[in-house]
Parts: C-alpha cells; structure tokens; sequence
C-alpha cells in the first residue's frame, strides 16, 4: 500500500501534465517550447507510476490493460522526440500540423489511463 498513493499521483500528474500540452498547444494552433516540457513532463511522470504500479503488481501480466499501456508509452516517447526534433529545426508547416499527431497520441494513452482506473475500482469487476 505505500506506493499506491505516489504511483496514483503520478499517473494523475501525467494525465495533467500531458493534457495540457495536447490541448495547449492544439489551441495555440502552434508547436512551442512549452507544450514540448508538458510533453516530457507527462511522459516522465507516466514512466514513473507505470514502474510503480508494476512493483505493486509484482511484475507484467499479459492483459489488455498492459498492452495499451506499453503501445501508449511507446507512443508518448516518440510523441516526445518528434517534438524535440520538430522544434530543433523550426519546419513551420510541422510545427502547425504537429497537434494532429498530438491528439492521437493523447487518445490512445487514455486507453489504458481508463482502463487501469476501471479495472482498479473495488467492487467494479
């Protein structure tokens, strides 16, 4: 029990951290410096609680809940690198197209995000 609550306050900072880049940068119709540190951010806070709940679980178990989860932090890593490189030589046109991939990227995670809520309330399944 003493990682659950760090490793649901990382999940939830990831979830915060990475919505908002998403959508900030979606509105702002732009990429920019900031949206890519909420990226990374988020990313590193997933990494976290995702490690965290696999201690807690005792390893990985092959579930569907598991294989969103590795497809979405796979997602996020290259979601997070695209940026960085976007950003680094400043293509006006990637820059401007870049939430498209941003949203998809985001949707996906919250597969698994919901699923490990879901599957995790007492009483639930």
């Amino acid at each position: 029990m003493g990682l659950l609550i760090p490793a649901i306050i990382c999940i939830t900072l990831a979830l915060v951290f990475y919505t908002s880049g998403v959508w900030t940068e979606k509105i702002a119709g732009i990429l920019k410096r900031y949206h890519h540190a909420l990226f990374w951010s988020g990313f590193i806070f997933d990494t976290a609680g995702t490690t965290l709940m696999s201690i807690i679980s005792k390893g990985f178990t092959l579930s569907l809940h598991a294989i969103t989860g590795v497809i979405a932090i796979v997602l996020m890593f290259s979601h997070a690198v695209w940026a960085t490189v976007a950003l680094h030589y400043g293509n006006e046109q990637s820059l401007r197209s870049f939430h498209r991939f941003s949203i998809l990227v985001w949707a996906i995670w919250l597969v698994p995000y919901s699923l490990g809520f879901i599957l995790n309330m007492p009483g639930f399944m």
